[in-house]
Order: C-alpha cells, then sequence, then structure tokens
C-alpha cells in the first residue's frame, strides 16, 4: 500500500507548491515523494510515486481531482466509437516519465532497498473510464458489461493491451515486485468475476517478458477468495476484513499473503498499534511467505508515530 501521502508534513508541504499530476508527471519530483518515507522509516522498499489513471491519460482519457475530493475523468467512455479513439498503442513512450523516475530511484537507493511499481488492473481502470470518475457502485460500468458485453470486452481488450507494455515498462526499469490494484473486485457479480476482471488480469500476467514477481490486491470478501487462487497470480494483498491466517487455507504455500493491519489503526496509538501489529505477527508467526502491511492504503489522518511504532514492532519480531 502507498507509502508516502498527505500523514507526512514534508509531502504537503511539496504539495503547496505542485499539483499530484504534476509530481506524478516530474521524474524528480516523483523521487522526492517516494523517498520522502524512507527518509523517516526503516522500509524493506520504495513504491514509486505515481497514479493507475496514468493509464487512461495515455490512451487520451486525461483526469483531475474534484474540489470536493474523487476522481474526474475529461469524459466518460459510453459508447463503441469512445471506445476506439482510445490509443492503446504507443502507452510505454507517452509513461516514459515512469521509467524516468524508477532509473532515478534506483540510482539513488543502488541496491540497499527494493523498488515496488503498481498498476490499476483492467476491470478497476474501467470502472473510473466507463462512469467517468469515482462513482458510488460505478453503475455505468455495471451497466455496459452486462448490456453490451461487445463494446465492452473491446474496451478491456484495450485497457489489457496498454497495460501489458506499462508493466514490461516498469519491469524493464527494474522494479523488484508489482503489484496490480483491483480496488472494485467485489463489484463484479460472482457469476461475472472471472469474465469481467480476472480473465484480464490472468492476459497480464501472461504478458510480462521478465519473471517479475506480481501481487494482486482485489478488495473482496473471504467467500471470494476461492476465484481468487485459480488466477495466474502467485501473491495476493488482502483487506484487513479477512483473517490472514483463515485465508492460508484457500493460498496455501507457496502463495504470498501480504496485509493486512486496519488503515484506521494509523489513527490511534503507538501502544495499540504496538499491540495489534505483534498479535497479526503472532497470528502468522512460522509462515513462510507473509509481507506485513496495511489491509489498504494509510489515510491522511494517519500519525507519524504510528507508522513508527508499526515498522519498530515488525523489525524487533522474532530478534
Amino acid at each position: 500500500m502507498r507509502q508516502a501521502g498527505r500523514y507526512l508534513p514534508e509531502y504537503r508541504a511539496l504539495k503547496e507548491k505542485h499539483s499530484f499530476i504534476e509530481m506524478v508527471k516530474t521524474p524528480e519530483l516523483a523521487v522526492e515523494v517516494t523517498l520522502q518515507p524512507l527518509k523517516r522509516f526503516k522500509l524493506d522498499a520504495a513504491i514509486v510515486f505515481s497514479d493507475i489513471l496514468v493509464i487512461p491519460e495515455a490512451m487520451g482519457q486525461p483526469y483531475h481531482f474534484r474540489e470536493q475530493g474523487g476522481i474526474q475523468m475529461e469524459f466518460a467512455i459510453g459508447s463503441e466509437s469512445c471506445v476506439e479513439k482510445l490509443a492503446e498503442q504507443g502507452v510505454p513512450s507517452r509513461l516514459s516519465y515512469v521509467a524516468a523516475a524508477l532509473n532515478l530511484l534506483r540510482s539513488e537507493l543502488g541496491d540497499s532497498k527494493g523498488i515496488l511499481g503498481f498498476c490499476g488492473s483492467p476491470w478497476t481502470l474501467a470502472c473510473y473510464m466507463i462512469d467517468g470518475g469515482s462513482s458510488d457502485g460505478f453503475p455505468k460500468t455495471l451497466k455496459m458489461a452486462s448490456e453490451q458485453p461487445l463494446v465492452f470486452g473491446r474496451l478491456m481488450e484495450k485497457i489489457t493491451q496498454a497495460l501489458a507494455g506499462y508493466l514490461d515498462l516498469q519491469a524493464k526499469a527494474g522494479i523488484d515486485a508489482l503489484q496490480i490494484f483491483d480496488s472494485w473486485h467485489s463489484l463484479c457479480p460472482i457469476d461475472k468475476t472471472y469474465e469481467w476482471s480476472l480473465r484480464w488480469i490472468d492476459q497480464l500476467v501472461q504478458s510480462l517478458t521478465t519473471n517479475t514477481p506480481i501481487i494482486l490486491y482485489a478488495k473482496t470478501t473471504e467467500d471470494r477468495l476461492s476465484f481468487l487462487s485459480q488466477s495466474k497470480v502467485r501473491g495476493f494483498s488482502l483487506d484487513h476484513t479477512v483473517e490472514l491466517r483463515k485465508a492460508r487455507q484457500t493460498f496455501p504455500s507457496p502463495f504470498v499473503l501480504q496485509g493486512n493491519l486496519p488503515p484506521s489503526l494509523m489513527e490511534s496509538s503507538p501502544l495499540l498499534v504496538e499491540k495489534e501489529t505483534k498479535n497479526l505477527l503472532d497470528s502468522m508467526d512460522g509462515d513462510p511467505g507473509h509481507i506485513l502491511n496495511l489491509g489498504h492504503g494509510i489515510r491522511p489522518q494517519g500519525k507519524i508515530e504510528c507508522v513508527q511504532a508499526m515498522v519498530e514492532t515488525t523489525r524487533a519480531f522474532g530478534n
């Protein structure tokens, strides 16, 4: 999950001078933001500062942030003609600023830290693209997927092709692992989970020309975990509503599990963070493939001292 953000005063100070999109598109600024958490905390890896919506923008659908909060696409994808106007070819060259940021980041860190890349899943990106931005339940996307399957399928093909080039770009820039965010996975009806979401993720995994490890974050409920275990991905980041030890029964070794402390814990107290972090680590003690993380992104209300307590407790565990 994201490391940088508005809980850090140095991030807020930089945000007063530059817009979010400007920071994403300027390699030097993206690297500065990426390194901010590593200067405060003893983290194992750096997550490159970017955004999942760089893909639709590179395909010809720009975005910005609404003043009242949330994402606004410049236009919504509502017809076959809109889909055909999207350019899935040449996406890596239009996202060269991400490669430049990753190369700068590697020169800054050397081999001392891992570097993690990420992208949105085809389904999650389609939700924003079809509904035209943040939306409660993304009803336009559900309607198109249900009633215009050919148009929807063509859009998913284009998004997946664009993402394949983007993943290859990140892999060639030397990332150590990549996370795919299927944040709106649970909106898929159960009988459409594979058709609307997982089949496209599987295509992405199969398209990689490198052995870059992939972690899938699919925000979903425990009753859907069996669907995820059938995918081509071998690492899963699970929401904090899922009991991680219980999930291990669905994802036996060598599946990797990541997570899953609640983000709200970072808004409490260091003592509570220490207690709950130890509880989770104890429950996964001896597990061959557990990566401690939050179950979702850290929020602006997060406290630096709570993040510090989580990191210190984890590093001290087992010593």
